[in-house]
Formats: C-alpha cells, structure tokens, sequence
C-alpha cells in the first residue's frame, strides 16, 4: 500500500512536468533572451513554497553562469527592495498568481520600468497581467491527496526553472571549468584537475620587485600582497630569484645593517616554478614535494605569468604535507 502511494504520487508528478513540457512555447525561448540580454541580474522572488523554490533556482543559475539573487517579498517592501535596479529584470513565482505580497511587490517594481517574468499555473491571474512573459506551469493536478499541499506544482516550477539555467548555460557556452571555478569549495579531486592558469593570481596580484631595487621596497610589496613571498625578476618578466617572510626573520638575527644588503644576497636564486599548462594536481605535488606554500607560474618561454598559493589550490587548514 505504501509503495503503490508512493508510485502514484511520482506517477503524478511526471504527469504534471510532462504537462508543462507539452506546453511550453516560444514565451520560454522569449524568457532566456531577456535574461540574456541583461546587463545586471536575474532576481527571483515568491514566498511560502514558491520561495523556497525560487531559491533553489537562483542557486542552479549562480552556478552555472548567470548572476541572480532571491527577493524575499515582504523584506523587499522593508527595505530590500533598494537592491533592485530599473536594469534588473525579475522572476516571479506563483502558483496561483494571486498572492499578495508578491503582487504588491511587483506593482512597485512597475513603476521603476523592471521587465517581469511570471512563471505560474494561471496565465489570467494579477501576476500574468503585470509581467511581460508568463511561463505557465499549470499541473492537471497536485500529488497531496487533499489538493492542498503544493506538490507536482513546485515540482514542476523547479523542472522549469532547471530547463531555463540549462538552456542560459548552453546559450552562454559555460564549461567546465566555469563550473569549477564558481565551486571552489568543491571536493579535493574536482578542483585539483583544474589548470594551474585557472587558480593562479595575475598582473597587480603578483608580488614582484625588480632586480635592483630596495629592500625596504621588497618588504612592502611583501605585507601589500600578503602572499609570504615575493619574486625578484628582471626586465625580461625572468624569475631571478625568490624572498619569504622566513629570510626576512632570519635576517633580523643577524648582527648586521639589513639596509645595506643587495637582494642578491638574500634571495633564493632561480626558485621552483611551474608551467600555467599543467595541472593544479602538479602544483600541489611540487608543493609538497619541497615543502612550500608559495609557487611562481611561468609560460612556455619561461616568463613570469602569476603566482599559486597553497590557499588557491585548498583553501585554508585543508593542507598537509605527505612526506
């Protein structure tokens, strides 16, 4: 009995989705060309359930390429609303069409001149008259017994809202390796098969001085880029050689004028460095293979082109030496 309910309340579900498949039309081809065409955001707003769901979408679309934020209805009319700019364009979501928060909402964002796109089960309601585009996610019926509880609606609201991250990510021609590097706080193996020129730090972030200068200046470009290192490279972008914060404290112990020092003798002269080609696998292996935190990336001609930090490749705490 229970597993036959349960068969049934999927059966329903499916219905619901593949009843909304069978439906959609050139509004939907419409939706993703205003999203496209975007310059600032997606905000996705609804409440109750139709919140929650429009939280998992906006979730879907920041990950995949396209920049949005959930409204809270009722917290934008107390103040959040100040987020939204006439360069916005707005999701709304709502079964019914009919909820009053989120029309009340909407009404305002109207007058700012904000593009809106409804997706809800009734293409006559308050919410289609006030929107440009109506995706309409009418379900023949909900899977709760009783016809209450939201069920193959949201179900298929969010089947939609998938269909329309996926159709902008194909649009958008993400990746990959887009996608890695918006989770980096993604499992160990995924991150480290990225390429090391996806996680390195380029151009400004760079800590490097040039061959004749100060040490005093290699010391603030040490605390400005707060990487534990600095490279030492000549006019040709070559990596003469490498300072840490462990030479400078090792130098402060010397019975010697540290103002009067050549970098030369300080530094340690042609450091390890990797090719931006390989992989951040490489880099961590190199790193502990020489118990380092700090790695110069080079070209194929072997011109510096950025710099790995142990943090980059792990994050914080995450890291321990193997040998």
């Amino acid at each position: 009995m229970t597993i036959d309910l349960a068969r049934e309340v999927l059966s329903v579900e499916i219905e619901g989705i593949n009843a909304v498949k069978e439906r959609l039309g050139e509004e939907f081809a419409e939706a993703v060309s205003m999203i496209m065409e975007c310059p600032s955001r997606l905000v996705i707003t609804g409440i109750g359930k139709s919140g929650i769901i429009a939280q998992k979408i906006s979730a879907t679309l920041n990950s995949t390429g396209t920049p949005s934020f959930f409204l809270h209805p009722v917290e934008a009319m107390h103040g959040d609303l100040g987020m939204v700019t006439s360069s916005d364009v707005i999701l709304a979501i709502s079964y019914s069409g009919e909820t009053g928060e989120l029309n009340g909402l909407l009404a305002n964002l109207r007058e700012r001149s904000v593009r809106i796109i409804a997706m809800t089960g009734n293409p006559h309601s308050t919410l289609a008259s006030c929107s440009d585009i109506i995706l309409n996610v009418q379900v023949p019926k909900e899977a709760c017994p009783l016809g209450l509880a939201p069920t193959s609606s949201t179900t298929a609201t969010l089947a939609l809202g998938d269909a329309l991250a996926v159709a902008l990510l194909n649009k958008k021609q993400f990746k990959k390796e887009d996608f890695r590097r918006n989770h980096p706080g993604g499992s160990l193996g995924e991150r480290l098969k990225v390429a090391v020129k996806e996680v390195m730090l380029t151009q400004d972030k760079i800590p490097v001085i040039a061959e004749h200068a100060l040490l005093v200046e290699a010391i603030n470009e040490l605390n400005e880029k707060n990487l534990g290192a600095v490279l030492v490279v000549n006019g040709d972008k070559r990596i003469l050689g490498i300072i840490t914060d462990g030479d400078l404290r090792r130098l402060v112990t010397l019975d010697t004028d540290i103002r009067d020092l050549q970098l030369d003798k300080i530094m340690t002269d042609d450091p390890i460095s990797i090719r931006s080609s390989l992989l951040a696998a490489d880099a961590l292996s190199i790193m502990q293979q020489h118990e380092i935190t700090v790695l110069p990336v080079v070209d194929d001609k072997g011109e510096l082109e950025g710099i790995l930090h142990l943090h980059d490749l792990l994050g914080k705490g995450e890291f321990r030496f193997l040998i």
